[in-house]
């Protein structure tokens, strides 16, 4: 497991006072690094401040820059954490605006801010010359030689690969950043000085967020505070800290002290993203790039408490905007597919089996919602349902009445004799409860539906979700099949919130109510005889684990790649209050079992349109073997 944890700073600044503001950045680095973090970032210019305007060209300012750049140096001895701090820099009668990268005594590298701003409220180019020029030079101090200074380096510890740019840099057409991070920089550092102005809070983090994920990188964000002179303009002290297009923190603007925000990186999360991402990688082949890589060694890459926020449910947005938006989307997505494939073959008819669980539901909510966007009137909707040894009251009532309620040609066929006589006919003994006695009723209902399909003239939609399949918990040419799935890439937890959302959104109480307690039946394919009360008796959890478990394993092992050993991990800090650390174990090692053992049932899916960032389909995001041995993974 590879994490890291960083901060981004914004000290108390007095303009023009080095000692007085070295003193406050010297604190907040202790404060940092006594949390544990190994890399912190402050705001452009933090040594002298940003708004010293013309008296940057005074020796005075410039020699004593450099003279607390020395102390600073003395100051991070033993403190195990990478300082990027801003100062003017002065290079062959250039100023140059740097950021000076320190670490255990010693500066790593200088670097030049790429571009200056001269527009609108900014002056900059009256005292700064661009260093985007600058690249590997070797430069000497009074206390140090050899300094590497340029805009092309990357400074690498292990797995983490740091790069930086100051401010305008990340506002250009073309971000050294991009370049930095086709160089191999997952950790983007941007010193700045941002003033405030109506909307660009929200303009910035938006850059900030959108230029991690371009570059699948973390982007530690640090702009100067309030302290700055205010004769024109003002700063807010931003602080961000994002990680792949995904902000995991954030400041209140406009601090009066010291502030650090910081946040534990996932760095296995960025490289193995980079890794799928091919575009990404291809995209340096057209650029000439060709960076100093400066090794340093951290002692140690402990983060203390993890206390990075982990969604026990990673399908399912916490935002209640979000969420909603989330399932207007994946709902539009649905129907679209469906659309199409009706468009397509002409058919104005869908043939679907209703279970009163949640995946038919759902699937039949889509239809309707692909029937009203195509004008097809409700009733060449034929649902049907097909009661069995299992099926209760409960779930076959919830069917009737949903179906009838929507309008739709509602037919019932009972199986229990179909099932008899084909036990009588291949040999198997009833009361034997196994695999066989399951499988026949799954696959008499899939002949049923199929035929019907035929006979009709229309399209068999299939129900099944996509924790299903990653779990290989369906019937092989059973359930497992259909003419068109819409449910194929919609994980279950996220299925209960999608019906759930239409049941709000109902002007038709009745139904509603059909919805929400469908929403509070245990999940079951109904396969085996109720209980002496006339109950469920084969609950899928209770057999596979529980689903919110399986839909964790299969985010992190599907979209990550993540480790056996991380994954257990996060669970563990994700569920810590629901499972204990022997159920997480059981369960995971069930879900790697079974995700290699049933790739076959996912090597010949039906077609179905692919919804969020993880798709089982052979023709899509999984071309495994179904074959493969799982025993590297347990």
């Amino acid at each position: 497991m590879n994490f890291i944890k960083v901060s981004s700073a914004c000290p108390v600044t007095k303009v023009g006072d080095i000692k007085y503001n070295y003193e406050e950045i010297v604190h907040c680095i202790e404060s940092a690094a006594a949390e544990n973090s190994k890399a912190i970032v402050f705001p452009e210019l933090a040594l002298t401040s940003y708004t010293c305007g013309d008296l940057f060209t005074h020796n005075t300012l410039i020699s004593q820059a450099l003279t607390y750049i020395e102390k600073l140096i003395e100051a991070s001895k033993n403190k195990d954490i990478l300082v990027a701090v801003g100062s003017p820099f002065l290079y062959k009668s250039r100023l140059l605006n740097c950021c000076f990268v320190i670490f255990e005594g010693k500066i790593l590298g200088i670097v030049p801010k790429s571009y200056i701003p001269n527009y609108s409220e900014f002056y900059e180019k009256r005292w700064f010359s661009e260093g985007i020029d600058l690249k590997s030079k070797l430069i000497d101090l009074p206390f140090q030689k050899n300094i590497p200074l340029g805009t092309d380096l990357i400074f690498k510890c292990g797995s983490a690969s740091f790069g930086f740019e100051i401010c305008e840099d990340l506002w250009v057409t073309i971000p050294p950043s991009s370049y930095l991070a086709l160089g191999g920089a997952n950790i983007i550092g941007n010193l700045s000085a941002s003033n405030e102005i109506i909307g660009k809070a929200n303009y910035r983090r938006n850059l900030v967020e959108n230029q991690s994920g371009r570059c699948i990188c973390s982007y530690i964000y640090s702009s100067s505070g309030v302290h700055e002179s205010s004769t024109d303009i003002l700063f807010g002290g931003h602080l961000l800290i994002s990680e792949n297009a995904s902000l995991l923190k954030e400041n209140k603007r406009f601090q009066r002290d010291n502030e650090i925000i910081s946040a534990i990186i996932d760095l296995d999360k960025l490289n193995t993203e980079r890794l799928k991402n091919i575009s990404f990688r291809d995209n340096s082949k057209v650029l000439d790039l060709d960076f100093k890589e400066i090794n340093f060694s951290y002692k140690s890459l402990d983060f203390g408490t993890f206390d990075r926020y982990i969604n026990p449910h990673p399908f399912v947005p916490g935002n209640p905007k979000e969420m909603k938006e989330r399932c207007t989307e994946i709902l539009n997505i649905q129907a679209a597919g469906l659309a199409k494939r009706i468009e397509h073959t002409n058919l104005k008819k869908a043939i679907i089996g209703i279970s009163g669980g949640l995946d038919s539901t759902l699937a039949l909510l889509v239809i309707v919602r692909t029937f009203e966007l195509l004008n097809i009137p409700m009733e060449n909707i034929i649902t049907i349902t097909m009661p069995g040894f299992g099926t209760t009251d409960r779930t076959y009532n919830n069917a009737i009445d949903l179906c009838k309620g929507l309008g739709t040609t509602f037919r019932e066929i009972n199986i229990v004799a179909a099932a008899l006589q084909h036990f009588s006919d291949i040999g198997h003994d009833p009361s034997i409860h196994d695999v066989t006695y399951e499988n026949v009723q799954a696959r008499e209902r899939t002949q049923i539906l199929m035929d019907l399909a035929n006979k009709e003239g229309g399209l068999l939609i299939g129900t099944g979700d996509l924790s299903e399949l990653a779990l290989g918990f369906c019937t092989y040419n059973g359930d497992h099949m259909s003419m068109y799935s819409v449910n194929t890439s919609v994980p279950k937890t996220l299925v209960r919130y999608l019906v759930r959302y239409v049941a709000d959104h109902l002007s038709n109480d009745n139904i509603r109510k059909i919805l929400l307690d469908i929403l509070d039946t245990p999940v079951s394919p109904e396969l085996l005889p109720k209980d002496k009360d006339g109950k469920i008796a084969q609950k899928t959890e209770d057999i596979v684990g529980p689903y919110e478990l399986h839909d964790f394993f299969l985010y992190y092992f599907m979209r990550q790649g993540a480790e056996r050993e991380k994954i257990h991990f996060l669970a563990k800090v994700a569920f810590k209050d629901k499972y204990t650390d022997d159920e997480i174990t059981k369960w995971l090692d069930k879900f790697i079992f079974r995700f290699f053992t049933q790739q076959f049932k996912r090597s010949a899916l039906p077609d179905g349109p692919k919804v969020g960032t993880i798709s089982v389909s052979p023709r899509g995001d999984l071309r495994m073997p179904s074959d493969a041995s799982y025993n590297t993974w347990m």
